[in-house]
């Protein structure tokens, strides 16, 4: 996934949810404490331009792969190129914010949320 200043947040959470479609991204203008959520007074909109909503101005390659933790692709957003994200899992009708499973990795993750999915219809 390339990461510059000029494409726009909706661009990286497309990208994300064609690998992981039980899972989304969601961009946001702090930083959260392990083990706890974002608020949405927090949510930055998916329409902002990377360059505007964030402080490390690095272009670059993020490779995204199932076996990664959620944590640490949070952290890599974050240390590498001054974004705050959250992974949220899709659960039924509603997304939920992966904070007490950050330990699990994407590929668990999306495992869950289809099946969470299939399971609610």
């Amino acid at each position: 996934m390339i990461i510059t200043d000029e494409k726009r947040l909706a661009d990286i959470q497309l990208e994300f949810q064609e690998k992981f479609p039980a899972l989304k991204l969601e961009f946001y203008s702090a930083p959260h404490q392990v083990g706890t959520g974002s608020t949405n007074q927090e949510l930055l909109p998916a329409t902002a331009e990377i360059g505007t909503v964030r402080r490390i101005h690095k272009s670059g390659d993020l490779s995204i792969n199932g076996h990664l933790k959620v944590k640490t692709l949070e952290q890599l957003f974050f240390e590498q190129y001054g974004l705050n994200v959250q992974v949220f899992r899709k659960s039924g009708d509603i997304w939920l914010q992966t904070t007490s499973t950050d330990e699990w990795t994407l590929t668990e993750q999306n495992n869950r949320g289809a099946r969470a999915t299939t399971d609610a219809s």
